[in-house]
């Protein structure tokens, strides 16, 4: 069947049936949360929606993929002493999880990448897909765009004025003003001194939580100032590329069992 569409919500049964055992769904996750005064709730899922259609389009013509709607809620408890954040608690997050990769997996798809939007998700997506793993004949992945990305963004200076990706700091304010920079705030926070990251703080030793961190830092990290369009839309191409370079591998690996994850 020729592919018509990258979006799952525009096929119907019949033709998502015929098109199952041989598609790569990608189920982009994101979150509905405070990002500072200045950037919209919806941060992280219209940041993560782009990145999956935007990878589809790239690798259209290696495979079929289909994009599937956004879960634009996650598990993001820590953000609602500010207001405007709607969260899952981490067992309903990690239950819902599940049932949507099982439900993908009773529709015939055999290979399904989780690509996800939200640091509160991170370690919950990757338990789903390891426990999903072992119940359905599916061919599963689960990432964060910018774990991704992560050499070409640091080889492009995003560490650089902050944590990558941070929290509505340099990083992520950047994407936005990039995609959608009407509902970005001209009132953008600055702060000064900010530490960069490096490749050694993707994996610390050790995970370390702090009462009452998030309102010491009033809900952002680092300095959502020193974002910038033009900086937006260099990581948005790179993240692109990135994730397109892994849904390739992790498609080949899934069809041949080669192992030739990147």
């Amino acid at each position: 069947m020729k592919q018509k569409s990258y979006s799952f919500a525009d096929y119907t049964r019949e033709e998502l049936r015929s098109i199952a055992p041989t598609a790569l769904v990608v189920l982009p996750v994101g979150a509905t949360e405070q990002h500072g005064p200045h950037l919209p709730v919806g941060t992280d899922f219209y940041t993560v929606q782009y990145l999956a259609r935007e990878t589809a389009r790239a690798i259209d013509a290696e495979f079929p993929v289909l994009v599937a709607p956004v879960l634009p809620f996650g598990s993001s408890d820590y953000h609602l002493p500010f207001g405007g954040t709607l969260s899952l608690q981490t067992k309903v997050y990690y239950e819902v999880m599940l049932d949507l990769l099982r439900s993908l997996a009773l529709d015939g798809f055999r290979k399904v990448f989780v690509l996800n939007g939200h640091g509160g998700n991170h370690e919950l997506i990757q338990l789903a897909a390891r426990d999903i793993g072992f119940q359905h004949p599916l061919h599963i992945g689960a990432a964060s765009y910018w774990t991704l990305a992560w050499d070409a963004l640091i080889a492009a200076g995003a560490r650089n004025s902050g944590g990558l990706p941070g929290h509505a700091g340099q990083f992520e304010t950047s994407l936005m003003l990039s995609l959608c920079g009407q509902m970005v705030s001209g009132e953008r926070p600055s702060r000064s001194s900010i530490e960069g990251s490096d490749s050694q703080a993707a994996q610390p030793a050790y995970r370390y939580e702090a009462p009452g961190f998030w309102q010491s830092i009033d809900g952002y990290t680092d300095s959502p100032a020193n974002g910038s369009s033009d900086l937006g839309s260099r990581y948005l191409t790179l993240i692109v590329e990135a994730i397109a370079r892994s849904l390739t591998s992790f498609y080949r690996v899934a069809a041949t069992g080669k192992t030739e994850i990147v």
